[in-house]
C-alpha cells in the first residue's frame, strides 16, 4: 500500500510539473491607415489593428492592402527570446508556475496609390503590340 502511495504521490508531482509552466505568444499588427487586410504567412488574419496568437518564431510573410493605397509584400523576422530557447525553455514552460506573456507589435505605414502614367502605359502598350 505504501508503494502505490508513492507512486500515485510521483505521478501527481510529475503531473504537476507539465501543467504549471505556460507560455502566451500575440502578435499585434497596426497599420497607418488602420482598417487595412493583412495577410500572415498566406493566411489573412483580419482588418488592422489585429492581433493574433502564434506557436513559432522566425521569418514570417506579412502583406497589406488597401483600397486606394499601395499594396504592401515584405517580410519580418520574430526573434525568439531567451525563456524560449533550449534549455531555457523547459524551465520557463514547464518548470515555471506563472504565465509568461510575449506580445509584440509591428506596425506598417501604406503608401497612398500613384496614379500610372498615361503616356507611359500607352508606350508599353505599344511595345508589347509589336512582340505580338
Amino acid at each position: 500500500m505504501r508503494k502505490r502511495n508513492l507512486l500515485i504521490l510521483a505521478a501527481a508531482v510529475i503531473a504537476g510539473l507539465f501543467i504549471c509552466g505556460c507560455v502566451e505568444r500575440q502578435l499585434t499588427i497596426n497599420t497607418v491607415p488602420q482598417n487595412a487586410v493583412v495577410t500572415l504567412n498566406d493566411e489573412e488574419i483580419g482588418q488592422s489593428p489585429v492581433t493574433v496568437s502564434f506557436n513559432w518564431y522566425g521569418d514570417y510573410r506579412v502583406r497589406i492592402a488597401k483600397e486606394g493605397y499601395e499594396t504592401l509584400n515584405t517580410h519580418k523576422e520574430l526573434k525568439a527570446p531567451l525563456h524560449d530557447k533550449f534549455p531555457f525553455d523547459f524551465f520557463a514552460q514547464v518548470l515555471n508556475p506563472k504565465k509568461i506573456v510575449d506580445k509584440y507589435d509591428w506596425t506598417f505605414t501604406l503608401e497612398p496609390a500613384k496614379e500610372p502614367d498615361r503616356d507611359k502605359l500607352i508606350q508599353n502598350a505599344q511595345k508589347l503590340k509589336g512582340q505580338i
